[in-house]
């Protein structure tokens, strides 16, 4: 299964797959064999490129409930990262534009089922501002700022694309 893994600032596109008794590492497109051998409980010893690598495994804390985090000890120090599955941030649909307010863009191709807010309407953190069909499934998109929606830039019924604008919203002064 595809995650995204977020190290840092960074995000990278990761995926292991199995067939046939090989291991197979797919890195931002490009796959690449993989071995990967559990020495004991959270030490794994992994050889990629000819070249072996010792990784001890820890689970961490992290904010986010959903994230998987961990921390890993190599010959060269201590990493933490996370793993996400990279279809929930699609589906939280949420898309920052700093601190002046949101934008709500569409993660994905599907139809607008139903508005839940105009422009002038006050939204908190997290309120469902549209409902939005996409695969035969109806999903709940939420936005990330409280404030003032500026701008409805769709209505229902609407098909759009991923990426697109649907609903703006200018943070509230603090």
């Amino acid at each position: 299964m595809k995650r995204t893994l977020i190290l840092g600032k960074n995000q990278h596109d990761v995926e292991l797959l199995r067939q046939d008794g090989v291991t197979t590492l797919v890195w931002e497109g490009q796959s690449q064999t993989i071995d990967i051998l559990e020495l004991e409980p959270g030490c794994y010893s992994i050889l990629l490129d000819g070249r072996s690598v010792e990784v001890r495994l820890d689970k961490a804390k992290s904010a986010d409930p959903e994230a998987h985090a961990y921390s890993a000890m190599l010959y060269d120090g201590a990493y933490a990262f996370s793993l996400v599955d990279p279809r929930r941030a699609l589906l939280s649909g949420t898309g920052s534009t700093g601190s002046g307010g949101g934008l709500l863009m569409s993660p994905m191709p599907g139809k607008i089922v139903k508005l839940l807010v105009k422009a002038g309407d006050q939204v908190q953190e997290g309120q469902t501002l549209l409902v939005m069909e996409a695969v035969k499934m109806q999903d709940e998109l939420k936005t990330s700022t409280t404030g003032t929606v500026k701008t409805v830039h769709v209505q229902e019924g609407a098909a759009v694309e991923t990426g697109a604008s649907l609903v703006t919203v200018e943070a509230a002064e603090a």
